[in-house]
């Protein structure tokens, strides 16, 4: 593997014969239907590509061009120098510091880095330079191709203004709102009062969600004036905005386009993305449970028409608000390779990597229209590093000191770029992984979605595996009843894990009572030997006390062999495991149901947390005798957070807005700090005087930091 660096002072090793089977661990697919090749070695494409982009999405397409002979060769930051795409890659150049303008939107670095190698096309994958007309420009100038559509396609569809402009003309259904750009805030107060209330104000060259907010009111028109203008301008480098009518109660449903450079263009069906959070996707699946086949026929033709109105060629997706009548509106038009293209390969067979490449050659589309297929269901759960217990996903950052994906299991897939030892840093995008499961129904694909986040050992930073397992569980999920404010609505007072009724605690009480034992047990031997042979437990029942959350519990056990009986609450509970301590995942039978738990923590004192149906519980083990002594040890007072405010997550201070003497009310905003290019105000939680300042614009804060206290 070659290695290049475009800054000395950066030095780089690279292990291709050690990390050679791990990267196709890492990107592995494991769908049995994910997707099936059309390339034949007979049909030249090109010899070298360059992804411009990082982790899963350079992971994945890296394993596309492997699959075609295709050399590739990866960009890096200093800080991702040992990141698996780097690594994956026939070739490795660095372009900048960790910052993202100066190295993964760095263009000159980039560029020199084609020079450098001699690639002769460029993925960029999606975000950072994937819809950048600059970008397009400057390849096509120096005779590389870019594997995407060409620059009047991304500037049309890449500015929401012209877009929209274009859609009317093309007759697709439209959002009512203002055309223009909205340039001060009592500007935006006033289209906001003659469209209606309420209203999305939005980057006019945003998207995933940043730059996004939605006004029920003037003053939060001019908050989401300042806010929106201000991660637009951080993220995309343009702080235009546009406001258009907020459909209240929409699905989120997008189509899947394929286009060429001889006027051919195709609808690959659609996928669901109506489970969000902040405007950015969680969940998403295809096709959807909403659509009926004369909607999906309409939306797949009115995308394609947007598609060829701008002479498209390259996939690319159209996305459409639908309102509960199945009426659907244009929203926008992402010209690049969508984060959540998996489930469509999943469900149509097609390889969107290969076939942009393809294009991108100057070769005509293979299938027609009809030859586009609905093979089973496919969900996909965007695994982030991020507590969902905070606004239902605030950023974690850390190192994993322990990663194992389920790819064991049948049909299951995970694109990702990273492995045990990785860094999520501040940097970038918190995204672990994109985990995929597919089936011949829905219902089967849920059931292995399940599996599958039960599986997942994830250690060293905070993750929301809680709320996708409680997501594809919810009863109202399942059924397909859901829209953008699916989780506002089950979870008005946030996320709060999973809510165990009395059979589900008597299953987890039972668990770690017999988890208890077992190491009691394991631990007064060695290599099979009693440790102190005068002092064996020879005891085939226990009466423990349990401290959950909601108090103690009484907890009678017998062991016989691998089977434990506990009585739990006047119930009893029967346990069956193997009982492996040393492994991070402990399958259990627990009155006859197959159940996957984790043991994330056990120490001396009696005190363990279980991972259980998602959730981490935390508790603590003690002998009757043990327990009735322990109740007479005080109590630690917990911290009185009322008068102090401390970061919520990590990130940069973009503003304090107080100093020290000043009175502030209930709600008003003290700071704002970004994190992973999304901005969060933090406000007072009750009327005082400031009495210390500890942090100023530009400081970068951790999670728990102290940043003010009140008197």
């Amino acid at each position: 593997m070659a290695a290049h660096s475009l800054f000395p002072s950066v030095s780089r090793l690279f292990f291709a014969l050690k990390y050679g089977s791990l990267h196709s661990r890492c990107c592995a697919v494991h769908c049995r239907a994910h997707y099936s090749t059309a390339h034949s070695h007979s049909e030249k494409t090109f010899d070298k590509i360059l992804i411009a982009n990082r982790g899963e999405i350079a992971c994945r397409v890296i394993k596309t061009c492997k699959k075609m002979g295709i050399k590739t060769v990866a960009v890096h930051s200093d800080v991702d120098s040992t990141a698996v795409h780097a690594k994956m890659a026939d070739e490795a150049v660095c372009v900048g510091p960790a910052p993202t303008n100066k190295s993964y939107l760095n263009m000159d670095a980039i560029m020199d880095a084609i020079r450098l190698t001699g690639a002769q096309a460029v993925h960029p994958g999606y975000g950072f330079l994937s819809e950048n007309k600059e970008f397009a420009k400057r390849l096509a100038a120096e005779g590389v191709a870019f594997i995407g559509p060409d620059t009047h396609a991304i500037q049309a569809m890449g500015d929401k203004i012209e877009s929209k402009l274009i859609a009317k003309a093309a007759k697709v259904n439209t959002i009512p709102g203002f055309d223009g750009v909205v340039k001060t805030a009592e500007d935006a107060v006033k289209i906001s009062q003659e469209i209606g209330y309420p209203v999305m104000i939005k980057a006019s060259a945003g998207g995933g969600g940043k730059g996004m907010r939605i006004a029920w009111n003037d003053e939060e028109t001019r908050e989401g004036f300042r806010f929106s203008s201000q991660e637009a301008a951080s993220s995309f480098g343009d702080d235009r905005l546009l406001i258009e009518k907020y459909i209240d109660n929409p699905r989120h449903i997008e189509i899947q386009v394929l286009a060429d450079k001889h006027g051919n263009a195709l609808w690959l069906n659609e996928r669901e993305c109506s489970i969000q959070r902040r405007n950015q996707k969680v969940v998403e699946e295809a096709p959807s449970t909403f659509l009926d086949p004369s909607t999906r026929r309409a939306m797949g033709e009115q995308a394609v028409q947007l598609a060829k109105a701008v002479q498209y060629s390259s996939a690319g997706t159209v996305e459409f608000l639908v309102d509960s009548k199945r009426n659907f509106y244009f929203l926008e038009m992402n010209t690049r390779l969508q984060v959540e293209h998996p489930i469509t390969e999943c469900i149509t067979g097609l390889d969107l990597v290969e076939q942009m490449i393809r294009v991108a050659k100057g070769y005509k589309l293979q299938q027609q229209q009809e030859d586009i297929p609905i093979n089973g269901w496919a969900i996909e759960s965007r695994v982030y590093a991020e507590d969902p217990y905070k606004s239902f996903g605030l950023p974690s950052i850390g190192r994993l000191s322990q990663y194992q994906e389920p790819v064991n299991l049948h049909n299951v897939r995970v694109d990702s770029g990273i492995q045990e030892g990785s860094d999520i840093s501040i940097y970038y995008d918190p995204m672990i992984s994109k985990l995929v499961t597919y089936g011949a129904t829905r219902a089967e694909a849920l059931a292995k979605m399940e599996d599958a986040l039960d599986n997942y050992v994830i250690r060293g930073v905070t993750h929301n595996i809680p709320l996708l397992r409680e997501i594809i569980t919810n009863s109202r999920f399942v059924s397909g009843d859901i829209s953008t404010n699916f989780l506002p609505e089950e979870y008005p007072e946030g996320f709060k894990g999973h809510q165990l009724d009395s059979a589900g605690r008597r299953e987890l009480l039972a668990s770690v009572a017999a988890l208890y034992i077992t190491a009691q047990l394991r631990s007064q031997k060695f290599l099979g030997d009693l440790r102190v042979a005068s002092a064996p437990m020879k005891s085939s029942r226990w009466e423990l006390c349990v401290e959950l959350g909601d108090g103690h519990h009484d907890v009678e056990v017998t062991r016989s062999g691998s089977v434990y009986s506990v009585v739990v609450d006047g119930e009893e509970v029967e346990v069956v495991g193997e009982w492996n301590l040393a492994s991070a995942l402990l399958p259990l039978t627990i009155n006859g149901k197959n159940r996957m738990l984790q043991c994330l923590h056990r120490d001396a004192s009696g005190r363990i947390v279980l991972q259980y149906l998602g959730t981490s519980f935390q508790m603590r083990v003690l002998s009757r005798s043990t327990a009735a002594l322990n109740s007479l040890m005080p109590e630690k007072v917990p911290e009185d957070t009322s008068s102090i405010l401390r970061s919520p997550m990590p990130g940069t201070m973009v503003a304090v807005s107080v100093k020290p003497g000043d009175t502030v009310a209930e709600g008003q905003e003290i700071c704002v700090i970004e994190a992973m290019k999304m901005q969060n105000s933090l406000t007072a939680v009750k009327q005082a005087k400031v009495k210390t300042v500890h942090c100023k614009p530009g400081d970068t804060v951790g999670e728990g930091d102290l940043l003010v206290e009140l008197e």
